[in-house]
């Protein structure tokens, strides 16, 4: 009887614990809330501030420039936490350039810019520009760029369309000039 409950409880853990695929879906879905409501405060903000999203000068991480929309345009400070990261969860309504959250931005974007262009994705696994094909979230579950353990992450566009991809990228992921790719403070 022992070793029966016991298998059922590694197989419950296998199936529906922290990494597993079907969790990390869930996660997913509740992150691409998280980036729908992040878009909305960065459309307000460029709406403001005659089409630019947020750009914050010698920026080295994400925390820097979209901190700037809290509170002002957001108090949801918990939407820049993914909920499939083990990140910490912010103070309601405070600014948080000091703190760690979740996603990467691509800093001197316009509303003007081209649709397609990426706005925001979940945490990559460096800076650099990546070609399709190449990984840009983790293959293996270990940081960095696990937002999602090993099953991907999520794309958000200029025009606020969000796409799920696997751990490579789906197109290449350059930023053009003027626009630099700032990722989250490292865990």
């Amino acid at each position: 009887m022992l070793i029966t409950l016991a298998l059922i409880i590694v197989m419950a853990v296998m199936l529906h614990g922290f990494g597993s695929r079907g969790n990390q879906q869930r996660q997913m879905k509740s992150c691409q809330k998280n980036l729908q409501t992040i878009y909305l405060a960065l459309e307000i903000f460029a709406n403001e501030h005659s089409g630019l999203f947020p750009v914050q000068a010698d920026a080295q991480t994400s925390e820097e420039p979209l901190s700037l929309l809290v509170p002002r345009y957001t108090v949801a400070s918990e939407a820049f936490i993914c909920p499939g990261s083990k990140d910490s969860s912010l103070p309601t309504a405070e600014p948080f350039a000091k703190r760690k959250i979740s996603y990467a931005y691509f800093m001197g974007r316009a509303l003007t810019n081209d649709p397609g262009d990426l706005l925001m994705t979940d945490r990559q696994i460096d800076t650099q520009p990546k070609a399709k094909g190449a990984s840009i979230f983790s293959s293996d579950g270990d940081a960095p760029g696990n937002n999602h353990h090993k099953y991907g992450g999520n794309y958000l566009f200029v025009d606020g369309r969000l796409e799920q991809g696997a751990t490579r990228a789906l197109f290449p992921v350059t930023p053009t000039p003027g626009v630099v790719l700032l990722n989250p403070k490292p865990r």
